[in-house]
């Protein structure tokens, strides 16, 4: 007799108990989520998983064939390269949900974040930000979702570790009498699959494994840094006011030669755990073995280092980033 089906509530992963060494793997068929979220939950020990983008896209493709409504949850830190990226595989209504507000400082106006993104020309119905965390704009969140869905089915999508399944969590905590919760970690890839969450007879959330963004560095560090990368309060942005010829080193992980320009303002946009320190380029050849590149910022933009977050900077500046080499970095005009 063949075996029923079961998934994990955590991760979406199809549950098994024959083999430890693939995913999915549970010591019997009768629990309800797999080994690795139990040690993810009960123990801190996480244990990465790579999934293909493909997988992810064709999930994008078949939420495209309904007519549902889809939130695109984007971390607020660190803002998508191409934001239009889910708009060439679904074309369904959407909600542009901007995540974690409690990372950026207070004296940043809302209005101003929706602005920034409303000019994008992204054809949302809604912007909004939120902080599940602090249980922000969760009411108003919930009241655009109802004021928008075409059916009971809402999808979730966005990038991994922007914050979807935590999301999800909060709005299952404050409106629905489900005790599931979704498995949370720093890691990327924690959500394997499709996972469906009733809140109520009207409202099925869908929770979609996130987009893996190859050039984001917490794919190239180690899993004990993932926890000071990840800002677990208000960022406190340190300013900087360079001349030509020093630097900033940050966190032991990106050092920013300033090479040309006039006396220059740096405000570092990432995790207070990160320390920052200033040198004059002769006096130190630390990180000098990082793969270097060479950028024009221009007035008011950000250097942004996938995964940590970003550098806003004043005046026209040309500076040598370096970085692993996998890592992605990019300027763009200035967030805050």
């Amino acid at each position: 007799m063949e075996k029923q089906k079961k998934y994990c509530i955590g991760c979406g992963i199809l549950l098994q108990d024959e083999n430890m060494m693939q995913e999915g793997y549970t010591t019997s068929i009768e629990n309800d989520i797999c080994s690795r979220c139990f040690r993810m939950r009960n123990y801190g020990e996480y244990q990465i998983i790579t999934k293909s983008n493909e997988d992810y896209i064709d999930i994008l493709k078949s939420v495209n064939k309904t007519n549902d409504l889809v939130l695109y949850i984007i971390d607020l830190l660190n803002v998508d390269k191409d934001l239009t990226f889910f708009r060439k595989y679904i074309n369904n209504k959407a909600i542009l949900v901007l995540n974690k507000r409690d990372v950026l400082p207070k004296s940043v106006k809302d209005e101003k974040i929706i602005e920034y993104f409303k000019n994008a020309n992204l054809n949302f119905q809604d912007v909004i930000v939120v902080s599940p965390k602090k249980n922000y704009n969760i009411d108003d969140l919930l009241f655009m979702i109802k004021k928008y869905k075409t059916s009971k089915n809402v999808y979730v999508v966005g990038h991994t570790n922007v914050g979807k399944s935590t999301l999800i969590n909060t709005l299952m905590k404050n409106y629905s009498d489900n005790d599931c919760f979704l498995t949370i970690s720093p890691l990327p890839s924690t959500t394997l699959n499709k996972i469906s969450i009733k809140l109520s007879d009207d409202l099925t959330l869908i929770d979609t494994p996130g987009l893996v963004d190859r050039g984001n560095i917490v794919n190239y560090v180690e899993p004990t840094l993932l926890k000071k990368i990840n800002p677990k309060k208000e960022i406190k942005p340190k300013t900087y006011q360079l001349k030509k010829g020093q630097c900033l080193i940050i966190g032991n992980l990106v050092r920013i030669d300033y090479v040309a320009g006039n006396k220059n303002s740096f405000t570092v946009f990432m995790s207070n755990d990160l320390k920052v320190e200033r040198f004059n380029l002769n006096n130190v050849l630390k990180l000098k073995d990082l793969n270097p590149h060479e950028m024009d910022v221009l007035f008011h933009e950000d250097i942004v280092i996938s995964g940590l977050g970003f550098i806003k900077v004043v005046e026209e500046a040309k500076v040598v980033v370096y970085v692993d080499k996998n890592v992605d970095i990019y300027t763009r005009r200035s967030l805050i």
